[in-house]
């Protein structure tokens, strides 16, 4: 049986990071995969290079799916992402051909998942004070801390990574509380989640840690507010893996500064990074990462074996676990 014409079409860097040698031999077991990486400049400077394509594997660095690209791509009838937000990637072009394209952001959701679970556990534990005051044998001491057993912790949003989070918190003795704007207490009951729904208002002044996975969308700009801030609980925890856009910084700021008992664990920032000089790099009770929380590493070869087992599914006819319709699209972080 002939095989299917493949490629690989983004970057280079990122050709590498997602498609190791494992992941490239299971795509030529399934496919025709052609030699080199299909990149935005060799689409500009030859077109013709998309003729044969039937399988497109693809992730960050992506060209945009327009109509002068699938002009070309005439014999394009899968794509397969293997990275988390396809939106800068599709175009109303390409939805009208109806041509299936898979996203890997649950593969990209684990990660996630398991960094915030970690990150929850130390900020009941006062982690981040407790480490920057032992600074000598007389600050050597416990923290005053609420600890893992019975604390309230609060998810905003119930997408896939906040119902990643309600699986992984079952494992602790802890009473999880979520707002989310699309799942009321009767739904949350249906999908079999271990969750009390509550509003933003309680959830923040409620709980012990409160953790955002919310999509970045005009609707979440600015959500988070400086009064959801001012009402947290003494020695709560804000965390956020989502974005950075989502919460009002210069409210939060200030907030910590007159609540310097609060603590902010911040893995993203509106901009990314903060503009030299900000409050962020310097304040006590604001830890900062660099958006490190996704795939990174080995973890991104997870992401392409997601892409190259929604290939085999489409191949063999069965239904695709990932696809990503238009609507989905539009409200994906």
């Amino acid at each position: 049986m002939t095989k299917k014409k493949s490629a690989l079409i983004l970057d280079e860097g990122s050709a590498a990071r997602i498609y190791g040698p494992r992941e490239l031999e299971a795509i030529r077991d399934l496919t025709d995969l052609r030699d080199g990486v299909i990149t935005k400049g060799l689409i500009e400077n030859d077109p013709s290079v998309l003729a044969d394509v039937q399988i497109m594997f693809s992730g960050w660095g992506a060209p945009v799916l327009d109509a002068r690209f699938l002009s070309s791509a005439v014999k394009l009838e899968a794509v397969f992402y293997g990275a988390g937000s396809i939106r800068s990637m599709v175009t109303p072009e390409f939805w009208e051909k109806g041509i299936p394209v898979t996203s890997s952001w649950s593969a990209n959701g684990i990660p996630v998942a398991e960094f915030t679970e970690a990150l929850i556990i130390l900020s009941l534990k006062r982690f981040w004070s407790a480490s920057r005051q032992c600074t000598s044998r007389a600050t050597f001491r416990h923290p005053d801390v609420c600890g893992a057993y019975g604390a309230k912790i609060g998810l905003v949003s119930l997408g896939m990574i906040g119902r990643l989070m309600v699986e992984r918190l079952k494992r602790h003795d802890l009473e999880v509380l979520a707002y989310d704007p699309f799942v009321d207490q009767a739904k949350a009951d249906a999908m079999n989640l271990s969750v009390r729904m509550t509003s933003l208002e309680e959830l923040f002044a409620t709980c012990e840690v409160v953790s955002l996975h919310a999509p970045n969308l005009p609707e979440t700009r600015g959500m988070i507010s400086a009064k959801l801030f001012a009402s947290m609980k003494i020695g709560a925890t804000f965390v956020n893996t989502a974005r950075g856009a989502i919460i009002d910084e210069i409210g939060m700021v200030e907030t910590l500064q007159n609540r310097p008992d609060l603590y902010a664990v911040l893995d993203v920032t509106c901009p990314e990074p903060p503009f030299e000089g900000s409050p962020l790099y310097t304040m006590p009770n604001i830890v900062l990462t660099p958006h490190i929380a996704g795939s990174l590493g080995d973890e991104c070869y997870r992401m392409g074996q997601f892409a190259i087992d929604e290939c085999r599914r489409f191949l063999a006819g069965q239904e695709l676990l990932w696809c990503v319709s238009q609507k989905m699209a539009e409200v994906m972080a």
